[in-house]
């Protein structure tokens, strides 16, 4: 049976043909959709009426779409999970994108099918634990809570976005244990798409720096040659 409330995406482009295809397809696939032409726009109607996600393009009029996830993000404080649409010549931008909160990105041109896929995974993750039933995971001063998807250090809270969360939690649960960034890909992403799997490495940098790990021996080890492991 449907869900009474459905969750709420918004497409942010200024390219008329892609806000239709796009806005299709997510309502097909049960999304309420709303859109925006410029940045100023889907500032304005993301405050008034926040969305559950939004596809957001890098290469906005007025204001650009880092510039619209930092307004949202970090100084409104809008919890929203965020997938950008970038071409293959934002490579930089989308990084920075990345290391500021977004949640994904997908290299224009795209599949709409695929873009409804990473949104629907994205918001899955957000719906709640990572494993029901799990039990929270304790090493040394760091607490993980699947439950409740907080994370403490030293008795203090890190903020982490759902994909930080999911990726730590994911390898804590697996210590010692060995993934490439393939697997992790397929595993935290729920993505089979493995033409850039740059994210991973930049959500782990991410994690490592909100953790703290400059002042210690890092949690998150890079096995060379493979991807990464938790330190058991």
């Amino acid at each position: 049976m449907e869900s009474v409330t459905r969750q709420t995406v918004m497409v942010v482009d200024d390219e008329p043909t892609i806000v239709e295809v796009v806005s299709g397809y997510l309502k097909r696939a049960g999304f309420e959709v709303t859109s925006a032409a410029d940045g100023p726009e889907a500032i304005a109607a993301a405050l008034k009426d926040p969305p559950d996600l939004i596809v957001l393009d890098l290469m906005l009029p007025e204001i650009n779409g880092l510039e619209v996830m930092r307004i949202l993000t970090e100084v409104e404080k809008l919890d929203v999970a965020v997938i950008l649409l970038t071409s293959k010549s934002e490579e930089s931008d989308r990084l920075v994108g990345l290391r500021r909160g977004a949640d994904d990105y997908v290299v224009k041109p795209f599949s709409p099918a695929e873009l409804v896929a990473r949104v629907q995974a994205v918001l899955r993750r957000g719906r709640g634990p990572v494993d029901d039933g799990s039990t929270p995971i304790e090493i040394g001063e760091l607490l993980i809570d699947p439950a409740s998807r907080i994370v403490t250090r030293s008795g203090e809270e890190v903020q982490l976005t759902q994909l930080e969360f999911d990726l730590l939690a994911f390898l804590a649960a697996r210590p010692g244990q060995a993934f490439s960034r393939d697997q992790l890909m397929e595993k935290v992403w729920e993505s089979e798409n493995f033409e850039d799997t740059g994210t991973v490495t930049v959500h782990v940098r991410r994690l490592r720096a909100k953790l703290g790990e400059e002042d210690g021996p890092d949690l998150i080890e890079t096995v060379w040659g493979i991807g990464y492991r938790f330190r058991p």
